[in-house]
């Protein structure tokens, strides 16, 4: 059996019609959540200063938050980047990836290009959400701890799936695609907490891009063994024996991943951080909590999410977003996570530097969550007085409709007027009855 061939077969049977409704609205949400922090994103720094080294020329596909134009390729990177630059934006954490941000930020792109309806795009969405999180489930999380960026290096599968799904490649030219990408994957974890991190979702949607281009023009790759192979990608990114290729067909849409595993987040920072935000704004919330009343808080993580948020001392508003430190001691004194925490200079506050020093974090034991959950955390708060609250969660809290479309308008509002922030949130609720995506770029670059 050739996994590349067998999943190469199921993108190229998707089709709309046979989607699920509960897929349909999940790929909306999607796209809502991925537009907005798009838009959010791209005044930063790690895309001006891409685009600037860049060079990108011009094209059919927008930058979004601007009104230019650039290649496919080009686009796709810098919207890629975009969407990551504050990390804000969705994740799969059953399978460690952030699916949405490459795949969407390539379909756009390549939409820009040779038009497509919106019930297209969803279907090409819903294909590589499917792609990259079932690998993930072969890979991860092995290949996590190990070092790689999943978003990025298998984020570049579902991206390439994708792209030739909106094209409607065939079979051969899919598999193609998908060994083509193998070759371009990357992105490694010790770039975390600097811009390179956002870039690697910029690299991959752009990378998976090219892998969908070339495989259209029939570039020769290796084809039906790329994963399997004994240089192939399971054996060189993960090692023998540090993979389980038998978790990676069976499920393949039982569920549909953008059903199943999609998380939106609530705060702008890193997600392994979320769990114990909300658990220490409960009680923070409860017992009405002062900083002044506090005199140390723990907090109580999985192993392998402690291993790249603890940082007592983030050196940068990026390198903050993944302070658990930090982030606690500003949920304490702020009663809430919000983007302009993470700009510039906030993270060198005098006030929240000294309570981020009350701050202790520790890997969670077997006993304090047991069957492997992952998402959980625990948070204690001890008082001046000797008083101890505590709150412990086994995952962390949904965002609810409302509160998405507060988080849409509140990022694109960042970017765009009001009215083309509210536009946009209507045309985006009708997705799969537009007739061609590039009426919603326009709306975005009316903006």
């Amino acid at each position: 059996m050739s996994i590349a061939r067998e999943l190469a077969q199921r993108v190229c049977a998707m089709r709309y019609a046979g989607l699920p409704p509960a897929a349909i609205e999940q790929a909306k949400i999607c796209i809502l959540d991925t537009v907005g922090v798009t838009l959010a994103g791209s005044r930063e720094d790690a895309v001006r200063l891409a685009a600037r080294a860049l060079g990108a020329g011009t094209g059919p596909s927008l930058i979004f938050g601007t009104s230019v134009r650039v290649s496919p390729l080009a686009a796709a990177r810098l919207n890629g980047t975009a969407s990551h630059a504050l990390d804000f934006d969705d994740s799969n954490n059953r399978a460690g990836l952030h699916p949405s941000a490459p795949v969407l930020s390539a379909l756009f792109a390549l939409a820009d290009d040779i038009g497509c309806s919106g019930s297209e795009f969803i279907t090409a969405c819903v294909a590589g959400h499917e792609v990259s999180s079932k690998l993930a489930f072969g890979l991860n999380f092995h290949h996590y701890t190990k070092g790689w960026h999943p978003a990025a290096t298998l984020g570049v599968f579902g991206t390439a799936a994708a792209c030739t799904r909106l094209m409607g490649l065939n079979e051969k030219q899919t598999t193609t695609a998908l060994a083509i990408a193998a070759s371009l994957s990357s992105g490694i974890k010790a770039n975390v907490g600097t811009m390179m991190k956002p870039m690697h979702i910029g690299h991959c949607a752009s990378n998976g891009l090219y892998a969908a281009l070339l495989a259209r023009e029939n570039y020769t790759a290796a084809g039906v063994d790329i994963f399997e192979h004994n240089h192939g990608f399971f054996n060189v990114y993960n090692g023998l024996c540090n993979y389980d290729a038998s978790k990676i067909l069976p499920g393949w849409a039982r569920p549909l991943e953008v059903v199943s595993g999609i998380s939106i987040k609530q705060y702008p920072c890193c997600g392994s951080i979320h769990a114990p935000i909300d658990a220490l704004l409960m009680l923070t919330r409860r017992h009405d909590l002062k900083p002044a009343q506090v005199m140390r808080i723990d907090a109580w993580i999985h192993a392998r999410r402690l291993a790249h948020t603890d940082r007592p001392d983030p050196l940068s508003a990026l390198d903050a977003k993944f302070s658990i430190q930090y982030c606690l001691a500003r949920a304490l004194e702020d009663r809430k996570i919000v983007l302009e925490q993470f700009e510039g200079d906030a993270f060198r506050d005098k006030h929240i530097r000294a309570l981020m020093a009350r701050v202790h974090a520790a890997a969670a034991s077997e006993e304090q969550f047991r069957n492997g959950n992952a998402d959980g955390a625990e948070v204690k708060v001890t008082l001046n007085d000797g008083t101890v609250h505590t709150a412990k969660l086994e995952d962390r809290e949904p965002l609810l409709r409302l509160s998405l479309e507060d988080k849409f308008l509140n990022c694109a509002s960042r970017v765009c007027t009001t009215t083309c922030a509210s536009k946009l949130l209507t045309s985006i609720t009708r997705f799969g009855e537009i007739t061609d995506v590039r009426e919603l770029t326009a709306e975005i670059a009316s903006g």
